[in-house]
């Protein structure tokens, strides 16, 4: 199961689009601001269907939920693909928006189930790390075809067409799933079961404290991250038109290269990080000291990022990115395994849930505040230093205060 695990994931990131998404809604003439808004659409959508999407699964089956994701997210992606309007983009976010809430927490509670059939619950960090080590994987070499996609048709609308082939895939291989992992569902569950169930995770999330905690800390490290990441597409664009390579190709293709170039090396490197979260965690004493030793280095990071992206120093910046991404794939795992150990067999898939609308949330609230900022200072010229400065020191900011307020040793 573990390679099923695995080739789930590596099928899940062969989102030739990801690279580039940014890219393209700049290609379709949106502003920033336009792409903050339109990335907060798709979280508040996400954010409605998150907890109810967990109920579903937890009380209905795991695999029919995931796979009802994975025909959202080909819709999604024709829509996207066809999409010639801001306005078409809604829609395509929509879909897009459904399949993230039927996924997110529901396969990683898949495995936690396999893991308790099995008797290997005390391996959760390392088989989950491993699994998800095969997601970025499956990025290295979506970026590289992505690249090759751009670059024969010379736009970026084609990356969602291909994008379709391995999501079909997808659906083939949770069809061999076993049934036990569809968790324990309840064949004559309605909509009062449903509530019920999820009124009952929703109490758990808000009567733990430490629960309280680790949800606000996905809020400040996951949903700050997500909004935050996209940057590093514009600011490799920018710096692939500053030097003198593969002058002879158009802007497309010259930015398509060198995105290609530290996205594969990003995967890449965050695979293996992802691989070794459990290893972090032993050094540190467990998931606990884990975690607080990646918040003091991620807040560093956007510290030292604030003054390089203020004089353009962009190949230090996006070393800076790369390494962001390291510390994510280091402190996601951690973060999983400290969730699971407050959630029950049949509230599994909802408890994650719940992290995940409140991942989502904080990028609905943080997209539109950086498209915002960012346009301000562009609009400003010059004289105000490079224009995604802000992008930093608003994560700068969030991350220094989860520091300053760490979790009481009387609540642990």
């Amino acid at each position: 199961m573990i390679r099923r695990f695995s080739l789930y994931g590596f099928l899940k990131n062969q989102r030739y689009f990801e690279p580039f998404i940014i890219l393209f809604f700049l290609q379709q003439g949106l502003s920033f601001t336009q792409i903050g808004f339109l990335i907060a659409f798709r979280e508040l959508f996400i954010n409605l269907m998150e907890i109810p999407s967990g109920a579903v699964a937890d009380l209905f089956g795991r695999r029919r939920s995931m796979m009802l994701s994975f025909v959202s997210y080909i819709i999604s992606f024709t829509i996207f693909g066809f999409s010639q309007d801001y306005w078409h983009m809604f829609p395509a976010m929509f879909f897009f928006a459904i399949g993230e809430a039927f996924r997110t927490g529901t396969h990683k509670a898949m495995i936690f189930t396999w893991l308790r059939i099995e008797g290997r619950l005390d391996e959760k960090t390392k088989i989950y790390g491993y699994t998800r080590s095969w997601s970025k994987i499956g990025s290295a070499v979506s970026t590289v075809l992505a690249v090759a996609i751009v670059l024969l048709a010379n736009d970026y609308s084609w990356v969602f067409f291909f994008a379709i082939v391995p999501y079909v895939a997808g659906l083939v291989n949770f069809m061999f799933y076993p049934k036990e992992l569809e968790g324990q569902p309840d064949p004559e569950a309605g909509v009062r079961e449903v509530v019920a169930h999820l009124w009952e995770c929703i109490r758990l999330a808000v009567a733990v404290r430490e629960l309280r905690r680790l949800i606000i800390e996905s809020m400040s490290f996951e949903g700050v991250y997500k909004a935050v990441h996209d940057y590093l597409q514009p600011i490799v664009q920018n710096m692939a038109l500053l030097i003198p390579l593969f002058v002879g190709l158009e802007d497309i293709g010259r930015g398509a290269i060198m995105i290609g170039v530290v996205f594969v090396v990003l995967n890449l490197l965050s695979a293996y990080a992802s691989r070794s979260s459990h290893r972090l965690a032993s050094y540190a004493g467990g998931e606990e000291g884990g975690s607080r030793l990646l918040w003091k280095v991620v807040s560093v990071l956007y510290l030292a990022l604030i003054p390089l992206l203020v004089f353009e120093y962009y190949y230090a910046a996006i070393i800076g990115f790369i390494v962001l991404s390291l510390i994510q794939n280091l402190w996601r795992p951690i973060l999983v395994s400290r969730f699971d150990a407050f959630a029950s067999e049949t509230q599994g898939a909802t408890i994650l849930s719940i992290e995940s609308q409140a991942k989502s949330v904080a990028t609905m609230i943080v997209a539109p505040i950086l498209g915002v900022a960012v346009d301000f200072i562009r609009s400003q010229g010059e004289s105000w230093g490079g224009e995604f400065w802000p992008v930093a020191t608003i994560a700068a900011v969030i991350s220094l205060i989860i520091l300053f307020t760490p979790l009481k040793e009387k609540d642990k």
